[in-house]
């Protein structure tokens, strides 16, 4: 690993890269249990997949920003390291799959080279900042929200405070009320809003899909711009300290507020103003203020070869931009997977004919930004050469799914299979939904909803269904979710359960019933809502029967084996298993980057680490006597009751950790705090030892 010290001048990163090789050479050494392993690694971006062996590595691109330098690396690595495809992912995420291991940290290291980072990407952490792919073009927008999504995801990325989370946490910042970015479903989603002149966001909490979904709460209608940080601190100080971290289908944060309530959640918030790192933070956003040069671009001459082809991609797939004579394209990208032969011609397109910027977008598409009116014909031929003219960009054609049983280990039925059919049939037969952006098709291949089905118009899930003694692939079908805009949004309603190869008639009978039955200028939700949930049940009631399948219905989309339900371990927390041992070594740990912190006048840094060393501490001996251990709060509390009278420590044990909450982030406290953290992990420690001597 010491080319990583010659060649990444950052040394944070080089000692995030090095930590990473040094635990995996641990792990193979058994020095490490496995399960600890994976929480390090998830953190790293490093996830494992349904084949043995390999990896899938999760590529972090802060609201989906990509350059052409980017691109290119990006292609490299995963020609060297992965099979030279690219998935994008519903959080703007780029994925790579089947990379070994212990090849891992040196693709990070490649990555690193053009600002490129694993970290956070995957675990229990604050995950890829997301955004409306059109910030900073839209016409209807207040203000480009591209600075705020960046500053967010600096100012968290390797923040002690979000670093083991019960749960991951997910944030989103939408341009405009049409809320593009899904605020409703997200921890915490802010839209871009002013009020009086001044800049700010209104404030959406604890959304979440999944198989209990829940639509965000209102936090504030309206908070001024310098306030998001800070606020966005507070509620993650709150969710580490009291969210559910032994339960894992319980330890989001909408189950926190659906436990504690929303009143008393905010006044835990409130709490956590004295403590904060920062009370304000302005956000400088001149980087992105800046007219875009294309002075450089020349405009070849082109011939238009079908101009009826031409002139309908450029009515579907092209966004005119706020800024005078530019336009945005979008690529409908199939699956969300694109193959870095095509990404290295796109980046060198991107770089000498446009702003050298592409997003990519949360319905797995890519969007060209800074694109001159008159290179229009131009980008159409080179585009068309690439296969990256197909219509219907972000339209009904253009079908969400996750990888389902393709790499995922949580997949039961196939999700990119369907989505194929599905699209097959809506171009051979409904060709007319290209243009149509008011109807979503998303597909998820387990309950977990990374397909985002559960808030799609129409929406399939994978399931398995009995037929007698046999198990066939099948599909739940979903009506009725929808984005109504400025924070508002609609869960979809379970209908029924079908065989997974009934789900192109199934997609045929919805919308043949829409388009027969919908009144003038009705939405396909107000069609729905009129109809209601028991109609559509009794309309696709007939393909339910499972007393009449073939042969071919117990073979999956893409598949030519007959079905098999094999659900393997989910990695999307990070599930720990606690040793004891390992606890206060952990313990150790954070003390050390306590002392670091303190040393480069990171104050409040070192005192969340301290005080996450000493709640670590507590939790080891805690887990020694077998009691339960799922929250801060509760570790806290029963630190007090069975261990207060058994080691000293001057005052009661919830006087001494809370007084993280009582003052600000000086030198003075963060050197008391440091003091008292690491006097309790050595009475803590002696304890265990004579307590462990005494049993031996």
């Amino acid at each position: 690993m010491q080319s990583f010290r010659s060649e990444i001048e950052n040394p944070i990163v080089e000692r995030d890269i090095i930590e990473l090789e040094k635990k995996i050479q641990q792990f193979y050494k058994g020095e490490i249990d496995e399960d600890r392993f994976r929480s390090l690694r998830l953190a790293r971006g490093v996830y494992g997949q349904r084949q043995f062996g390999v990896q899938m590595i999760r590529i972090k691109l802060p609201y989906g920003r990509v350059t052409s330098e980017q691109l290119h690396r990006i292609s490299n690595v995963s020609d060297e390291y992965s099979r030279g495809r690219l998935h994008i992912t519903t959080r703007q995420d780029i994925q790579i799959h089947h990379v070994s291991l212990d090849r891992a940290p040196e693709l990070w290291a490649e990555l690193e080279k053009d600002d490129i980072t694993l970290r956070e990407a995957c675990g229990n952490a604050v995950r890829n900042v997301t955004a409306s792919e059109t910030a900073g073009i839209d016409p209807e927008e207040p203000f480009d929200v591209s600075p705020y999504a960046q500053a967010t995801f600096e100012f968290f990325l390797r923040n002690p405070i979000c670093q083991e989370l019960g749960r991951k946490f997910k944030i989103s910042f939408s341009g405009t009320d049409k809320d593009t970015a899904l605020s409703f479903m997200h921890d915490l989603g802010y839209i871009a809003k002013i009020k009086g002149g001044v800049t700010g966001f209104k404030v959406m909490l604890a959304g979440g899909l999944g198989s209990q979904a829940r639509l965000a709460d209102t936090l504030f209608e309206f908070i001024e711009a310098d306030k998001i940080i800070p606020l966005t601190e507070a509620v993650l100080r709150v969710f580490d300290r009291y969210g559910e971290r032994s339960r894992r289908a319980k330890a989001r944060l909408k189950f926190l507020i659906k436990d504690i309530g929303f009143d008393a959640f905010v006044k835990l918030v409130e709490e956590e103003q004295k403590a904060l790192s920062v009370k304000t933070y302005p956000i400088d956003t001149s980087n992105f203020d800046a007219e875009v040069d294309l002075s450089h671009v020349q405009i070849p001459t082109v011939e238009i070869k079908n101009e009826k082809a031409f002139e309908a991609w450029k009515a579907i797939n092209v966004i005119p931009q706020k800024q005078k004579g530019l336009s945005a394209i979008g690529i409908k990208v199939h699956l969300g997977d694109f193959y870095t032969d095509k990404a290295r011609i796109l980046a060198d397109l991107i770089k000498k004919y446009a702003g050298n910027e592409i997003r990519l977008t949360l319905r797995q598409n890519i969007l060209i930004r800074h694109v001159k009116n008159e290179l229009l014909p131009f980008f159409y031929v080179e585009l068309e050469k690439l296969g990256f003219v197909d219509l219907g960009y972000e339209s009904t054609l253009d079908i969400t799914s996750c990888p389902g049983t393709d790499t995922c280990n949580l997949g039961i039925a196939s999700s990119t299979g369907i989505s194929v059919a599905l699209e097959n049939v809506l171009k051979n037969e409904y060709p007319q939904y290209a243009n149509n952006k008011n109807i979503t098709i998303k597909i998820s291949g387990c309950m977990n909803s990374c397909g985002q089905h559960t808030m799609a118009h129409i929406g399939f899930q994978g399931m398995s269904i009995k037929s007698g003694n046999l198990v066939a692939p099948a599909l739940q079908v979903l009506l009725g979710g929808s984005v109504l805009g400025d924070g508002k949004g609609r869960i979809a309603n379970k209908v029924l359960k079908i065989p997974s190869k009934r789900g192109p008639n199934a997609l045929r009978s919805i919308l043949n019933d829409y388009e027969a039955n919908v009144l003038a200028n009705e939405s396909f939700i107000d069609y729905y809502d009129r109809q209601g949930e028991r109609y559509f049940y009794n309309l696709l009631k007939p393909l339910s029967d499972t007393t009449n399948l073939e042969q071919k219905d117990f073979i999956d989309w893409g598949s030519e084996q007959a079905y098999e339900k094999a659900v393997g371990v989910g990695e999307c927390a990070g599930v720990v298993i606690d040793l004891i041992a390992t606890l206060l070594l952990e313990s150790e740990e954070k003390l050390e980057n306590a002392s670091e912190s303190l040393k480069l006048n990171q104050y409040s840094d070192s005192i969340y680490y301290a005080y996450s060393s000493i709640v670590n501490t507590a939790k080891a001996l805690l887990t020694s006597e077998e009691k339960k251990t799922n929250t801060h709060v509760g570790i806290i509390s029963q630190f007090d009751q069975f261990f207060g009278d058994k080691i000293d420590l001057g005052v009661p044990f919830s006087t001494l950790i809370y007084q993280i909450k009582n003052n600000e982030p000086t030198k003075e406290f963060a050197q008391k705090y440091l003091s008292d953290a690491q006097l309790f992990y050595k009475k803590a420690n002696d304890y265990r030892t004579k307590t462990v001597s005494n049993e031996n």
